[in-house]
């Protein structure tokens, strides 16, 4: 029931936006044709299919909507501009594409650029405000759905948060059913204390109900049998709250496959092809043109100095782990000079001042320009553009051993920057806190991955090859 307001509202939004940017495109079209001639637009131009492009890109968009459902009306401003952001890119997309392909010359490539910028800022505004107003409008008082909890004490003040959450989708608490809770007590509740368990066809007979809520596992088949014979009676609706994440320390995102049900511990939405063709699409993007274009003249530029500085080879390339674990030889610039080979010096990570690393490879290093090379294994499929930094086998052994959820790393292709590295997590790990926070990090990319995030830690790491990071080395 929640889930279904939740994502009710997200396409009633989605459906009042697009035809906000519909209205929009033909009221700006002839306030353009009017009163600004040096935007040069005229009648004589076709424009039903860039409008059709523009409500195309809307509809795509709605894919984005349906993964916010649950907390779409509780949007801040900074996701609600993100949002919009990845609305106006789809808009764009198809727009230029289809202007490109048609050949089109009739239309103003100022009008468009003006249109999608003004875009841009009303669905920022739109996104972080309307839900509110439509929830309000929507969820009103004939359809607010009065709600009592059953569980402990305990339990109930977790889902607080929850709770208010949801209180613009129409939730409203009646009350707390427990048996820990006495009519006498003075600990401070979100809702008031209705009665024990055995009161609820009490409850439900004398207060208009409309929904149940179990804050944890019933504790027996017999209870949850007879909550559940009880609200079928009533005609009142009933949601189970599994704490099983409580009770095994770890969460767990439920799953439904081929009709039974499943909890896994994390979501992959890199396991979704079409999320995969996507993110490769992404890497071919910027790897073929820095392959072709960038690192031919940037190896000369290497090769020759490291000719004065350092003879020797112009790569260094060595063993990594990549995805599930599988060995590939990943390519750098050779920073260091020649010297000993082994696993144990290999595993030696690099600081601030090692004598290893003559004078220009401090250079590239700190500019991360010796992770160039390492576009070739993007080409390849070895790598990707974003994703998990890898690290040499010795180390990737011992940092398993050092910490929890490592190998879930492993789970996707590693990259040549990642979400740790974009946040400044770079260089030489001297504690166990600092590899924690990189894994953290990396998990996090792992189970929210997504288009926009790669091009937010792609943005990212270009700013930091300009201005490096005091981690940086």
């Amino acid at each position: 029931m929640i889930t279904t307001r939740s994502r009710g509202l997200a396409n009633l939004h989605a459906g009042v936006s697009a035809l906000g940017v519909g209205v929009f495109f033909w009221v700006y079209a002839e306030f353009i044709m009017r009163y600004v001639p040096i935007v040069r637009l005229s009648r004589e131009v076709n424009l039903l299919p860039y409008f059709l492009c523009m409500i195309g890109g809307m509809a795509l968009s709605a894919r984005a909507l349906g993964r916010l459902a649950a907390r779409f009306h509780l949007l801040d401003l900074g996701d609600a501009a993100r949002l919009a952001a990845w609305q106006v890119a789809l808009m764009a997309l198809l727009t230029f594409t289809m202007m490109f392909a048609t050949l089109d010359r009739s239309i103003s490539r100022l009008f468009l650029g003006s249109f999608l910028v003004w875009c841009w800022l009303g669905l920022s505004v739109l996104n972080a405000r309307m839900p509110r107003a439509l929830a309000k409008l929507v969820f009103r008082r004939g359809h607010r759905l009065p709600t009592v909890f059953i569980g402990r004490l305990d339990s109930f003040a977790r889902l607080d948060d929850w709770i208010a959450g949801k209180e613009p989708l129409g939730i409203f608490p009646v009350g707390l059913l427990s048996d820990e809770v006495s009519p006498g007590s003075v600990t401070p509740l979100p809702a008031p204390w209705l009665g024990r368990v055995a009161d609820l066809p009490r409850v439900l007979a004398e207060r208009e109900i409309g929904q149940v809520i179990f804050l944890e596992m019933p504790a027996s088949d017999a209870e949850a049998q007879s909550v559940i014979e009880i609200c079928h009676d009533q005609g009142c609706r009933l949601l189970i709250h599994h704490n099983l994440a409580e009770r095994y320390t770890h969460p767990l995102v439920p799953t439904v496959e081929d009709g039974r049900h499943f909890y896994t511990l994390q979501e992959e939405p890199l396991e979704d092809p079409l999320n995969r063709v996507v993110k490769r699409v992404f890497d071919l993007a910027i790897a073929l043109p820095v392959v072709v274009l960038l690192l031919p003249p940037l190896c000369v530029w290497v090769w020759q100095v490291q000719r004065v500085q350092a003879p020797g080879p112009l790569f260094h390339a060595r063993e990594r782990r990549g995805q599930q674990g599988e060995p590939f030889r990943m390519l750098k610039f050779r920073s260091m000079f020649e010297g000993k080979v082994g696993a144990l010096h290999e595993a030696k990570q690099a600081t601030a001042e090692d004598e290893r690393v003559f004078p220009f490879g401090r250079f590239l290093r700190r500019r991360s320009l010796d992770e160039f090379p390492q576009f070739w294994n993007v080409l390849m499929g070895e790598m990707s553009v974003v994703g998990p930094r890898p690290y040499m086998p010795l180390l990737d052994d011992e940092f398993r051993q050092q910490t929890r959820g490592y190998r879930t790393r492993h789970l996707v292709k590693p990259g040549i920057s990642g979400l740790a590295q974009s946040l400044g997590y770079r260089g030489q790990i001297l504690e166990q806190e600092m590899l924690r926070r990189r894994v953290h990090w990396d998990v996090h990319y792992i189970t929210h991955w997504s288009i926009w995030l790669d091009l937010q830690i792609t943005v990212r790491t270009l700013g930091q090859v300009v201005r490096p990071p005091e981690t940086a080395n």
